[in-house]
């Protein structure tokens, strides 16, 4: 059966990464990101708040200069000297008729300072500030007053943006060809005529643009600044968490199989002032599962120290008996001819159940010492003439099988217990004779690596279900009919086998599929 790929969990903030993350990190990073979202709305409701102010005024003043281009344009031509009084023009809107004064002073710009409507070069009128004159909805005149004071005029597309705006409006913002954004606003004088004022948007948006680069110089000092409080405040506060998670860690490292194992208790101190916080109820809680698991080791190994007693009392015990038990053995086969024939059939199968369960005791004292950490006899050993004479012994026990070596050309020199190895050797060699078929081809060869030694017994024979090879080196380990106990196989070989190599400050590895099991041993130089 096969199963779809299961899609990537992806975290809120969209960061498929973020999982990977310490808890430091993401605290950080989660308060930055807060912050950077709060002072971006800071920015924006600013930013739209002073827009609004900004253009507001702005419309004031437009206003302003619409009514001042308006007086000004009803006023009309100046008379010489640019000082007068004159009869108000027709169409003029001021006070009731008994109370209209029949003269007006009055001071009006020049007709000949450029194109546009006079009204322009007025008095108080700002630079770059556009008019027009629509005559039945048409341009009749139309200019701008540039930057050095004087009138240009502007396209014909402009003027024609310029006629489109409808009369008695409130302010509107229109881009003009050629002169970029501006406030508008049309005020008709009668029936016929109408004046467009407007003013430029430049200084408004040139503060908005200010005040943005501002507030990103300022929002990137203040997330530098928060991203590095933050980090050490974050620090300080969650210090405690990381003393518990070294100290996790330390008994993670500790070798809780065998032997007697001390657990630090408390492992995580905990301040009784801060018993109540989450950090100390962790630090509490693991305070507490400690506990448990130092008893339990405790119970384990007290439990594990009377069963190795006892095997190893047991065996040596059991050694003086069957020592008897081949002696009486011995003597009565000195009169096998003597015998009836089943008498001597079962004298013959005492005797071999009795070196059975001799070697039975013996590696059973064999593990028991190891178990109690009895050091071994360290002396250079040649390791070559070891596998030599191991295999030797192996083919003359099963000269059905194919044995090889395959060794290097200088002779390899380990430090070790002489009489180990050789056992380590002999039982590799037993396995696989013992557990394959007749016909098996095993080959032991030695490598030498930079730091360490390593032996590697192979064959080709049947395997190792899979099942059983996380377990081939417990003691008593058996397999299917395939790897028989025939051959006086009494499942401690490769136990015996792991605990020497473990002695040696080594380790042993199994590899097996049908037709190659390897087994490889790794020496310390």
């Amino acid at each position: 059966m096969s199963s779809s790929p299961r899609p990537e969990r992806r975290n809120p903030l969209g960061l498929p990464g973020l999982r990977g993350w310490s808890l430091r990190a993401r605290l950080v990073l989660t308060q930055v990101m807060l912050l950077a979202v709060v002072c971006a709305g800071i920015c924006v409701a600013t930013e739209f708040a002073l827009q609004r102010f900004l253009v507001h005024q702005l419309d004031q003043q437009v206003l302003e200069t619409a009514r001042r281009s308006a007086v000004i344009y009803r006023l009309g031509p100046p008379p010489p000297g640019g000082f007068g009084l004159r009869p108000p023009p027709p169409g003029w809107v001021g006070p009731s008729p008994p109370e209209r004064p029949r003269r007006i002073l009055y001071r009006v710009p020049r007709e000949d300072d450029g194109p546009g409507p006079s009204f322009l070069n007025a008095p108080g009128q700002a630079t770059r500030t556009v008019g027009a004159v629509l005559a039945d909805g048409r341009p009749i005149e139309a200019g701008v007053i540039t930057a050095d004071g004087g009138r240009a005029e502007i396209s014909e597309q402009a003027a024609g943006q310029l006629a489109a705006l409808p009369p008695e409006g409130r302010p509107t913002t229109v881009d003009l060809d050629g002169l970029g954004r501006y406030r508008l606003v049309a005020h008709a004088l009668g029936p016929d005529r109408t004046i467009v004022t407007g003013l430029p948007m430049t200084d408004v948006d040139a503060t908005l643009l200010s005040v943005l680069m501002i507030f990103g110089v300022v929002g990137v000092v203040v997330l530098g600044v928060a991203a590095t409080v933050g980090t050490l405040i974050i620090r300080r506060q969650l210090a405690p968490l990381s003393r518990a998670s070294a100290a996790a860690r330390q008994v993670a490292d500790l070798e809780l199989e065998r032997g007697e194992v001390r657990l630090p208790t408390p492992i995580v101190k905990v301040d009784p002032a801060s018993a109540h916080t989450e950090i100390g109820q962790l630090g509490s809680a693991l305070n507490r599962m400690l506990d448990r698991i130092a008893s339990a080791l405790a119970t384990r190994h007290a439990s594990e120290t009377r069963i190795r007693q006892f095997v190893a009392d047991a065996s040596h015990e059991l050694r003086t008996p069957l020592a008897a038990i081949r002696g009486y053995t011995e003597l009565v086969q000195r009169r096998h001819a003597e015998l009836p024939d089943d008498v001597a059939h079962a004298m013959d199968r005492v005797q071999s159940e009795t070196e059975r369960m001799t070697q039975l005791v013996e590696d059973m004292l064999l593990l028991a010492r190891l178990d109690t950490g009895r050091p071994l006899d360290f002396e250079p050993v040649d390791l070559t003439r070891l596998v030599v004479d191991a295999t030797s012994d192996a083919h003359v026990a099963a000269p059905e099988h194919r044995w090889s070596l395959d060794l290097p050309d200088e002779p390899v020199v380990v430090e070790g217990d002489e009489a180990r190895l050789r056992q380590v050797l002999a039982n590799l060699l037993a396995n696989a004779r013992v557990h394959t078929p007749p016909g098996t081809a095993v080959t032991t060869s030695l490598a030498v690596h930079d730091d360490a030694v390593v032996l590697t017994v192979a064959d080709d024979g049947p395997g190792i279900p899979e099942w059983l090879q996380p377990e081939v080196f417990q003691r008593f380990a058996r397999g299917d009919s395939s790897r028989s106990r025939r051959g006086g196989s009494t499942g401690l070989g490769l136990a015996i086998v792991a605990a020497v190599v473990k002695a040696h400050r080594g380790t042993i590895d199994v590899h097996s599929v049908p037709g190659d099991t390897r087994f490889v041993v790794r020496l310390p130089r």
